[in-house]
């Protein structure tokens, strides 16, 4: 049903996007083993702790900015593929210094995978720089220091992504702070793994445009109408939601209930293939386990651009091509 539909995703993780096939021809080429956390063809992790792990073993395959620009071309021409039309990447100058490829060559390799997929797709892409929370309040400033001066018009976003049980929003408070002062979009990763009480602590300390899950506010109804009358838009990937049992199934999870309550929502695939899912089995779940219709499911998207972080006059070609 939505496979005709242009399609836009602002919530994905670069390296948690690698494709299992990709990441056993990387493996192959550096001679590390993947038999403990790929098996047929599957990532392997049982709760959030695994899954971090995972997500850094599967990182550890790519090692050099070519190896970045193969990556984050992959997966764009993937979602070219189905009509995307706009993508945002979430990437951590951090990793590019921690793997010794050091961030701007980390940073040239995916701006380079940007422009070969652009060039084959159309496809319209910016970065959004991450610091890891579980990494601690310095390494968050760092990348939000990191972001703030650099010259590359692709990076146009800042986010703090990680475990979120770690620390007070309030400990990394400065880093968003750096980054608004830099004119950087904002958003943040709350209300996934923690209750309604990390939204409103984003709201109160970061005051984001954009909050990445934000589904449990929903166990708030007065945050629930905050979040709409400010007009905040959550990042929702319900796929990720379900395989991180945040919620048991899609009928328990609140996406509905946040639009109907007007909360403005847009349709992500976070970490697609650890959870089993794409953007555009995520597109499809929108029509089948939650019921929108395709003017609703366009309606998502139209929120998706709006709430993207790029100029106006991108915004508008990005509209027209959503309205052509």
């Amino acid at each position: 049903m939505t496979t005709q539909l242009k399609k836009a995703e602002l919530h994905c993780h670069l390296e948690g996007a690698a494709p299992p096939d990709l990441v056993v021809t990387q493996a192959a080429k550096y001679g590390i083993s993947t038999e403990d956390f790929l098996k047929g063809g599957a990532y392997v992790w049982k709760d959030f702790a695994e899954f971090i792990a995972c997500y850094d073993r599967v990182a550890a395959v790519f090692k050099t900015e070519e190896d970045y620009a193969l990556l984050t071309e992959t997966y764009l021409q993937q979602l070219g593929g189905i009509g995307t039309i706009y993508s945002e990447l979430f990437v951590s100058p951090d990793h590019g210094d921690r793997i010794g490829l050091g961030a701007d060559a980390y940073i040239a390799g995916i701006t380079e995978g940007i422009a070969r997929a652009n060039a084959a797709t159309g496809i319209e892409c910016r970065l959004v720089i991450v610091g890891e929370r579980h990494f601690g309040p310095e390494s968050v400033v760092k990348a939000a220091e990191y972001a703030a001066r650099s010259s590359n018009p692709l990076i146009t976003g800042f986010n703090m992504a990680g475990e979120e049980r770690m620390g007070k929003v309030a400990d990394y408070a400065r880093a968003f702070d750096i980054a608004r002062e830099a004119g950087l979009g904002l958003t943040i990763h709350a209300g996934e793994v923690c209750g309604a009480f990390s939204v409103r602590d984003a709201l109160d300390l970061v005051r984001p445009s954009r909050i990445g899950h934000g589904v449990r506010a929903i166990e708030d109804p007065e945050l629930v109408k905050r979040l709409a009358d400010l007009g905040t838009v959550l990042e929702v990937c319900p796929g990720s939601n379900v395989a991180l049992s945040v919620y048991p199934d899609f009928r328990a999870h609140p996406l509905r209930r946040l639009k109907e309550a007007g909360v403005r929502v847009t349709i992500s695939s976070d970490d697609p293939p650890f959870f089993h899912t794409s953007l555009e089995r995520e597109y499809e779940l929108a029509a089948t386990e939650f019921g929108f219709s395709t003017a609703e499911i366009d309606g998502m998207t139209r929120t998706a651009i709006e709430a993207a972080f790029v100029d106006e006059p991108t915004r508008q070609r990005l509209l027209s091509k959503l309205d052509a």
